[in-house]
């Protein structure tokens, strides 16, 4: 035998004897994987510092699409996205798309920039109760109009949502202003005088139930319809679809009938695509609630708008990252009827005994973590082919999202707008 093949045999040997070892290995411990694949995160209004700072940013600033699944309505993760947004603005920021309605990010988004930007927003809000859904949260105000200032002057709010229950009364009033023929015209004032009078009720009673959205008949909008397609114009028959596809998003949502949050996904699919139809060339940051913005299936057997941009950066050839940023614990808050102050209740997800990832998390977290530090847990590093031994949500969330990111504890934002009297 010559040298040559004797070196080449040793070396066969060598590489079966080292592939037989990693075999043969036993795997880490799930506990050891995510000890292996966690960052701490240092959140302040100067910026991300820590160990996680460069892995985020290196993610970021390589992606035209990024993607913030949260938990609504905290002051905390707001103040995280306006971090990401200075992340992305020396490679361009485009557009903040938000889980609200298109025609209610219009009407942020000319009042964006305006000095008494607040004030103005919550006298809209108050003109109009239950118009728009979190941006009518002082923090995610603060975080656009921070993201419009470093992103520049052509930055804009894009709203991919249905419009919110209240939105109505709006709708009808940008009808008016379209100019639309008189047959349009006195059926979309009848309309109108119909909303104000719900809308007495809806303060009164704090439900929703009481909103025009859902206590007009179907014979009544039918009527107006057909006047709106006679001479309503362009404008005024768009929005009273969208005020029509609103509606029928609620009520199916109300009823448990047919396939709301499907519906729902499928329009926020349209409505992405037609901007990015507009500006191709767009880089965008999303930030919508968790379930919206896996990629593949959700936990709600949807495949919703993250997994959509997913496959149309893969479809471009270009990165998109998809982070779920939540909270460990503190106080949460949610919708509390109309025009009424937020609910607010405390939660705590690292004790109890269910099964929780951000307590596996929280776990994870090393004894000598600053006290107010996040944890980033680089998810790319947990796949691979043994997922099956893990709980089923964990292995959603590892193919459904890249990085998950966990605050120490979150706190209630507060509301822009007069609050009726209950």
């Amino acid at each position: 035998m010559s040298l040559k093949s004797i070196a080449a045999a040793l070396s066969l040997t060598t590489m079966c004897a080292v592939s037989a070892h990693a075999e043969n290995a036993a795997p880490l411990a799930f506990a050891d994987r995510l000890a292996q694949a966690r960052s701490s995160l240092t959140v302040r209004p100067e910026g991300f510092s820590g160990p996680g700072a460069a892995i985020l940013a290196d993610a970021v600033n390589a992606s035209r699409y990024v993607l913030i699944g949260e938990s609504h309505f905290s002051r905390e993760i707001p103040a995280f996205t306006t971090n990401v947004c200075r992340l992305m603005a020396p490679g361009g920021l485009t557009a903040m798309a938000v889980e609200t309605g298109p025609e209610a990010a219009v009407a942020v988004n000319a009042r964006l920039r305006a000095p008494d930007r607040e004030q103005q927003i919550a006298d809209f809000l108050t003109t109009h109760p239950d118009v728009m859904a979190f941006l009518n949260s002082r923090a995610e105000g603060q975080t656009a109009a921070d993201c419009a200032a470093v992103a520049g002057p052509d930055f804009r709010l894009w709203g991919l949502d249905q419009e919110f229950l209240g939105v109505s009364g709006y709708l009808f009033e940008q009808m008016l202003a379209a100019n639309p023929g008189p047959l349009a015209r006195a059926q979309i004032e009848a309309l109108a005088r119909q909303e104000r009078t719900a809308v007495q009720a809806a303060l009164a009673s704090g439900s929703p139930m009481d909103l025009f959205l859902l206590t007009a008949t179907d014979a009544t909008l039918d009527a107006a319809g057909t006047a709106i397609d006679k001479d309503g114009g362009e404008r005024a028959k768009a929005l009273f679809a969208a005020l029509r596809e609103t509606r029928a998003i609620y009520q199916a949502s109300q009823s448990g009938r047919g396939d709301p949050n499907g519906r729902r996904a499928r329009l926020m699919k349209r409505t992405l695509a037609a901007h990015l139809a507009e500006a191709p060339q767009a880089r965008v940051l999303m930030k919508f609630g968790a379930y919206h913005l896996y990629k593949g299936y959700n936990p709600l057997g949807q495949r919703d708008v993250g997994n959509f941009v997913a496959e149309h950066a893969d479809g471009e050839g270009v990165q998109a990252v998809n982070m779920i940023v939540v909270g460990a614990k503190g106080v949460e808050a949610g919708y509390n009827g109309v025009s009424r102050p937020m609910k607010v209740y405390d939660f705590d997800a690292t004790t109890g005994k269910g099964s929780d990832w951000r307590k596996d998390v929280m776990s994870a977290r090393p004894a000598d973590t600053a006290p107010g530090d996040w944890i980033l847990v680089d998810l790319r590093r947990l796949r691979s082919k043994d997922m099956d031994a893990l709980t089923p949500e964990w292995r959603e969330l590892i193919r459904g999202y890249d990085f998950a990111i966990v605050a120490p504890t979150l706190s209630p934002s507060t509301k822009l707008g007069a609050d009726a009297a209950p």
